[in-house]
């Protein structure tokens, strides 16, 4: 195997794929609930849609990156890039001026914050172990 090829162990797959499955399912959620949950959050519909619409490739993409065989560590860098600049991003919107969002609208996006972030965390503790391991075999074959 390349020395830039990783085999995502059974923990890193788990947390990938239970990263798609919030994602997908939160993006369905905002999408498809925008208007309802536009008032309920003081939060704009259209931010709300655009956010949920965006969660959807990340979601094939993390359901992919834990289906294959043997992957680039770029590859699972991407992921835990996108959530920490996610969680940047609901900082941004927490504190962004015109927007009002009600104490669910915050609670919501805090939640968003913590998941985020210990996604990004399980999936680079992840990573580690799955570097260790290859190392490990390589270090075994030579």
């Amino acid at each position: 195997m390349s020395a830039n090829l990783i085999q995502p162990n059974s923990f890193l797959r788990r947390v990938l794929l239970t990263d798609a499955f919030v994602s997908a399912a939160v993006g369905v959620v905002m999408a498809v609930g925008a208007r309802a949950l536009s008032g309920l959050l003081g939060l704009p519909a259209s931010l709300l849609t655009s956010a949920g619409v965006a969660l959807f490739p990340c979601a094939a993409y993390l359901a992919w990156l834990a289906t294959r065989q043997a992957v680039p560590r770029a590859a699972v860098w991407v992921p835990i890039v996108l959530n920490v600049v996610w969680a940047l991003d609901c900082v941004l919107v927490l504190f962004a001026a015109g927007l009002a969002p009600t104490w669910l609208g915050e609670a919501f996006i805090v939640i968003q914050i913590v998941t985020v972030l210990a996604f990004a965390e399980l999936e680079f503790i992840g990573l580690r172990r799955a570097l260790s391991l290859s190392r490990a075999s390589s270090t075994h074959l030579a």
